[in-house]
C-alpha cells in the first residue's frame, strides 16, 4: 500500500506518566494534535526491592525502575521518551526509533511540519531556531538538572545550593522572556517554542519543593515577574493542560527521590556527585 500524501504521521510512544523528560515529548505531541498521531505505551515504572542493610537510612525499601523489553530493545539507554515510527500499514520501524527528550521535541515538530509559522516549536528563521536551541539546552542544565540535586542530595547545604542555582537559572530565563515583551511564551506573541517545552515539565513540578524541602520559588520577586507571567500563560493552554499529571499523585511519587529510596539513572548520577544531564549508562546503571 502506498502512503497517502496527506497521511498523518503515527508514532508508538514509549513513556512514563511521572517522568518530566517524557513530559517534554507529550507536550510536543499534544501541541501537534491532529498533525501527528500516537499511541502511548507505559514502558517504565517502579518496583520495590528489599533494602536489607538499610543503605537508604530511611528503613524503607529501595525503589527500582522496571523497563519494558521493548524499551530496552529500541533504546540503548532504555530511557523515556522513545518514539517509534509506525508506517501506513501499521508496521513499527524500530530501527528508526528516536530518543533523548530535547531531540524528540524537534523531531515531533519536524514530522508535524505545520504550515503556520506560529505552530512551529522550532522557528523556521535560522537565528531564532539557534537561539531557541541554545536556551533549551541552557534551561535543561540550569533549571531542570538542579531539581534533582535539591531532592536527591541528603546534605542540607547541598540541597540549598542546588535550589539557589535553579532560582538563578530561572532569573536568567525570566530576563530573556522580558526582552520579548509580553510574557506569552519564550518568543512572545503567544507561540510555544522548544525552549518553552524544555522547561515546562519542571516548572510545573517545582511545587513539590515546599512540601519536601521547605523551599518555594520566589515568584513575587521583581526578577521573576516575567517568569510568573510566562508560567501563567503556558499552563493556561488547553494543549498543555491535557498533559499535566495529577499533583497529589506526583507528590507521592517523587517522595522516592526525596527520601533517597529511588534507584534510577538520574538519581544515581546525582548521588555520585554529577548533574542529572551528565548521566552515564555504565556508571549509573542499577
Amino acid at each position: 500500500m502506498s502512503p497517502s500524501k496527506n497521511a498523518v504521521p503515527k508514532l508508538r510512544y514509549l513513556s512514563a506518566w511521572f517522568c518530566p523528560y517524557a513530559h517534554r515529548a507529550t507536550i510536543a505531541l499534544e501541541h501537534h494534535a491532529g498533525r501527528v498521531d500516537y499511541e502511548w505505551v507505559e514502558a517504565l515504572g517502579w518496583e520495590q526491592r528489599e533494602d536489607e542493610k538499610n543503605v537508604t537510612g530511611t528503613g524503607k525499601e529501595w525503589w527500582y525502575h522496571w523497563k519494558a523489553d521493548e524499551l530496552k530493545r529500541v533504546n540503548p539507554s532504555a530511557l523515556v521518551p522513545t518514539l517509534i515510527p509506525i508506517d501506513q500499514d501499521g508496521n513499527r520501524n524500530e530501527e528508526k526509533s528516536v530518543y533523548e527528550s530535547l531531540i524528540t521535541i524537534d523531531y515531533v515538530d519536524a514530522i508535524a511540519n505545520p504550515a503556520a509559522e506560529e505552530h512551529r516549536l522550532v522557528p523556521s528563521d535560522p537565528y531564532l531556531a539557534a537561539k531557541c536551541r541554545y536556551w533549551a539546552d541552557k534551561v535543561n542544565r540550569d533549571c531542570c538538572s538542579p531539581y534533582y540535586g535539591v531532592l536527591v542530595r541528603t546534605d542540607k547545604k547541598e540541597q540549598k545550593e542546588n535550589f539557589d542555582k535553579l532560582v538563578t537559572g530561572l532569573k536568567a530565563f525570566s530576563r530573556e522572556i522580558e526582552k520579548n515583551g509580553d510574557g506569552r511564551g519564550f518568543l512572545g506573541g503567544g507561540r510555544l517554542s522548544n525552549t518553552d517545552v524544555a522547561i515546562m515539565p519542571w516548572a510545573f513540578r517545582y511545587y513539590i519543593f515546599e512540601h519536601y524541602r521547605g523551599y518555594a520559588i520566589p515568584v513575587d520577586e521583581a526578577e521573576l515577574h516575567a517568569y510568573k507571567e510566562w508560567f501563567d500563560f503556558v499552563f493556561s493552554l488547553e494543549s498543555v493542560k491535557r498533559t499535566l499529571p495529577d499533583k497529589d499523585k506526583y507528590l507521592e511519587h517523587i517522595g522516592k527521590y526525596a527520601d533517597s529510596s529511588a534507584r534510577s539513572k538520574v538519581a544515581n548520577a546525582v548521588r555520585r556527585g554529577v548533574a542529572a544531564h551528565e548521566i552515564e549508562d555504565e556508571k549509573d546503571t542499577y
